[in-house]
């Protein structure tokens, strides 16, 4: 005759199994360092850039920045999205990546202007710059609605691009209203 462990104890050995399972997930998404921007200096950017243009799928894409990735350091961008989300341009002078960048971030009919931000290593070292479009606050409650995370994990910046919760949240309720 078999034995079977009573049903609590069973249900507490699955939700530790589970416990420990996503806490082994969680830990090997988890890690890097958290990279930090800082306004451009004038004539700052000099040199050859990867341009990875993310978002602009469509004309109203909120979620959309160019980000110079550049070239001939030891960092490399990789933006986590669906490789759908963006496309790269390599080989981009400064000349050619910057008019590029703005005009792709532009597109929007709340657009109001684009800022310009140094991506800084550990060092403080500039690896980068971002390129964000800035929209009409009457539109949205603020003009910056994006949060831009840049993750160094070894010689990679995982890039992560999201609307503001806040902004978010307000979109939702408007598209709830509308239905």
């Amino acid at each position: 005759m078999k034995k079977y462990l009573p049903l609590t104890t069973a249900k507490k050995i699955r939700a530790c199994s589970a416990w420990l399972f996503c806490l082994v997930l969680f830990q090997g998404c988890a890690g890097g360092k958290n990279l930090r921007t800082a306004p451009v200096m004038d004539g700052e950017m000099q040199g050859t850039y990867t341009l990875i243009l993310y978002g602009g799928n469509y004309a109203d894409d909120l979620e959309t920045v160019a980000v110079l990735d550049k070239e001939g350091d030891r960092y490399t961008f990789e933006v986590f999205a669906p490789s759908f989300s963006y496309r790269i341009i390599r080989g981009q002078t400064a000349e050619h990546a910057l008019p590029a960048a703005e005009q792709f971030i532009s597109r929007h009919p709340s657009y109001n202007r684009g800022q310009m931000r140094a991506i800084l290593d550990e060092r403080s070292l500039v690896i980068g710059y971002e390129v964000r479009p800035l929209y009409l606050p009457v539109t949205f409650g603020m003009d910056d609605i994006l949060d831009v995370d840049y993750v160094l994990r070894g010689d990679k910046v995982i890039t992560t691009i999201r609307i503001e919760r806040s902004v978010e949240e307000q979109r939702n309720r408007l598209l709830l209203r509308d239905r």
